[in-house]
Formats: structure tokens, sequence, C-alpha cells
């Protein structure tokens, strides 16, 4: 469908990629999704979320270890360094805090939690929502991005892409949206469409 392939070729980067986590089914880019995920799930714009999630990196808190070695100050320098300042001390605690969480509850590797959904999407959701400052809705964020390497999360389309699903004009029904684009890409597909409900 040429509006779809419109649609993927001008919006359709995953917000993992825009802030250039290579995505794979192993412990530490699950962990930077996850610390993405905590960026994006405070009333900050995506864009600096992911400037966000690229300056920790850059600082070299790309595990839960590394985070868990950091100072709360020098993650509040970094969050300060990619202008995510309004939330940055509450967000500089809420990332240690993760870091502590998944040591005790999935010994450093997110791949357990993957295990421990079951292949329920809903279990999934209550899993990711545990984490600090992550809720329903970041927990969405995760499992959006998460189909990408978890072939058994598709079709993942949250409300805000089955709205943007709405006003690019295509069905905003998750099996009928995902027959319209390979399996590989219906985590790009449902980042478009999010991307395309943000523009309105």
């Amino acid at each position: 469908m040429r509006h779809v392939d419109e649609l993927l070729a001008e919006h359709g980067t995953t917000y993992a990629r825009e802030a250039g986590i290579a995505l794979a089914d192993k412990p530490q880019p699950l962990y930077r999704l996850l610390v993405l995920t905590t960026l994006l799930s405070t009333r900050i714009s995506a864009d600096l979320a992911v400037a966000a999630a690229r300056e920790l990196s850059r600082a070299g808190w790309r595990s839960p270890a590394a985070m868990r070695d950091s100072t709360w100050q020098q993650r509040v320098d970094a969050l300060g360094r990619a202008h995510y300042v309004r939330y940055d001390e509450s967000t500089s605690q809420h990332l240690g805090e993760g870091a502590d969480f998944i040591r005790h509850r999935y010994c450093d590797d997110l791949r357990r939690m993957d295990d421990a959904a079951g292949r329920d999407p809903r279990k999934l959701e209550k899993l990711v929502a545990e984490f600090p400052r992550i809720g329903p809705t970041g927990a969405q964020i995760f499992c959006r991005e998460a189909q990408a390497v978890w072939p058994w999360l598709r079709p993942y389309f949250d409300r805000r892409a089955l709205d943007g699903a709405e006003r690019a004009g295509l069905p905003a029904d998750p099996r009928r949206l995902a027959k319209l684009v390979p399996g590989e890409d219906v985590a790009r597909l449902a980042a478009a469409l999010v991307r395309r409900s943000l523009q309105h």
C-alpha cells in the first residue's frame, strides 16, 4: 500500500532506533529500551527524552550494573546536558531505583521478564509498570517498541497508535493494521502512527 510506504518512510523510525539503540533480544539493548521508556514516561517531549537516553549511553551507563555505579549527581548532570531539566532530579533517582529493581527481580536480564510474562501482553504491561516511574502508559511504550524483538507481542498497537491510524485513514484494528506490513515492520508502523498522532 503506497500510503503505508510513505508513512513508514516519513515517520517509521522507532524511538529506540532514534536513541541509537540497536534493539536485540539481549540484556543490554533491552535495558537501554527500559531506560528510554523511563525517560519517555514524564510530561516532557519525546525529542528531549531521546536526547537524554543518548547522553546516558554516551556516559557509559548501558547496563544496570553501570547505572548502579553512577552517582545521583552524575546522572543529574548527564540529564542536564541533554536539557532534560524539569524532571532531572526525580528521574535520576528513579533510574537508580530501577537499576536496583532489575537486579533483585530479574538478575539484570529483562529476558527473564519476557519469560515471566508467559506470552501474555497484558501481563507484560503489568510487569513493566512495576518499575519506578513507569506507569501504564510507559509500559505500553515499552511493549510497542519491544515487539520488534519479541514477535509474540505482535501486533501491539496502543491507543495513541490507533488514534494515529484513524487520522491516517487506516484501520483502527491491530490485526488489520499488522497485515499492511511484514512482521518485522510492525513496530515501525506503530511508531509511525504514534508520530502521526502527535502531529495533531
